[in-house]
């Protein structure tokens, strides 16, 4: 329910100072890993958005409460990548997903840091919010423990799709983890849809960086 009061909490700077040259590299600290991340400045989905370091650091610091340890995790507007290395660092499944215009360099940020790891390897696919569900991800083989998400909700109009995306693939037993910077009164009317299809709660929220992480589950009839 709404009704919890959410935690409190702050986004911590666990980035390094960069070492490297290159202005596009951004070097994170995440469950004992140094991850760094390319990021491209032609795509909104290849920046690293606060909602992804939100993310990052709850699972990390609540692996007890959501244990992603041998689970199917699926992260949809993957971006560059950030969550999906984490949640494959604390040892899940994962299958990182994006615009096809965003595959390249997420794929090469989640090779390079998970390669020399001793853990599942993730999967990078092509995902276009709403469209050839049924037949790339067919509910009979695709079952997920976890479906993540962070800031996919901003000023775009793939935000229908973007639901009927989440509604498929949230099956009985999946938890969605969802995080947001809220700027913007569609980002409050998008909440409002979750809230009316799904059983959701605000696990947390971070109000210097207008961050908020939810949880959402199928509503058993």
């Amino acid at each position: 329910s709404l009704t919890d009061p959410p935690e409190i909490l702050k986004i911590l700077q666990n980035w390094v100072p960069r070492v490297s040259p290159y202005f596009d590299k951004e070097h994170y600290t995440y469950a004992g890993h140094q991850i760094v991340i390319q990021e491209s400045i032609e795509h909104f989905g290849a920046v690293v958005w606060p909602g992804a370091l939100a993310l990052s650091q709850y699972l990390e610091s609540n692996q007890e409460q959501f244990n992603l340890k041998d689970k199917n995790v699926l992260e949809i507007g993957a971006g560059t990548g950030l969550v999906s290395i984490v949640a494959c660092i604390l040892g899940a499944y994962v299958t990182a997903t994006d615009l096809p215009e965003v595959l390249e360099n997420l794929s090469y940020n989640i090779s390079r840091n998970t390669q020399k790891m001793n853990m599942h390897k993730p999967e990078v696919r092509k995902l276009v919010w709403g469209e050839g569900l049924n037949e790339d991800f067919p509910v009979s083989s695709h079952h997920y423990d976890f479906i993540l998400a962070s800031d996919v909700v901003y000023h775009h109009t793939a935000l229908e799709p973007l639901l009927a995306t989440m509604v498929y693939f949230c099956k009985p037993g999946t938890v969605l983890l969802w995080a947001n910077k809220f700027r913007f009164s569609t980002d409050y009317e998008f909440l409002e849809k979750v809230c009316n299809i799904f059983n959701t709660t605000i696990l947390a929220e971070f109000p210097e960086s207008n961050v908020k992480l939810l949880k959402a589950t199928v509503r058993e009839n």
